[in-house]
């Protein structure tokens, strides 16, 4: 149950192209303690359930939690969440031995593109495309739970 990503700006569309799978993805936060989050989300006519523990100091893990639930649920859920609702796609990108899960924002947050790796160990290697940008692992200012408190369209540039 410990999840072990990398997360990157991206850099252009092209993971478009490349991509296998897309799927919209609506989700809240029922807590965004910096201890754990409960994320409530909606994946097409699926809902999930999550928690996630604190990340380690480098960002590169931590404990995650998952159960589906159904789709009325995850509705009734969203609505006790805290603001801001998050709404984006999600793209499946295979690069090597390993898929990228690409999300392209929107609403408050569009503009912004961020690629997430999850990896075996946090020493383990990866081919990396010609979209992936800047490695934004472990700034938690990236992270969904702060993006919906914190939108990108009000970072200052």
């Amino acid at each position: 149950m410990i999840e072990i990503e990398r997360k990157f700006l991206v850099t252009s569309q092209a993971f478009k192209n490349e991509a296998f799978k897309k799927t919209r993805l609506i989700q809240g936060f029922l807590n965004t303690h910096k201890l754990r989050t409960v994320r409530v989300r909606l994946k097409d006519k699926q809902g999930f359930i999550t928690v996630k523990g604190k990340s380690s100091n480098d960002g590169l893990s931590r404990f995650e939690w998952e159960k589906e639930i159904s789709k009325t649920d995850a509705e009734a859920l969203l609505k006790l969440c805290e603001p801001t609702i998050i709404d984006k796609i999600r793209y499946e990108v295979e690069v090597g031995s390993h898929v990228f899960e690409v999300d392209e924002f929107f609403e408050t947050n569009e503009g912004l593109i961020i690629a997430e790796v999850e990896l075996n160990s946090e020493t383990e290697t990866f081919e990396r495309p010609s979209w992936l940008g800047e490695e934004v692992t472990g700034q938690i200012k990236y992270y969904n739970s702060q993006l919906s408190k914190q939108p990108y369209k009000t970072w200052k540039p």
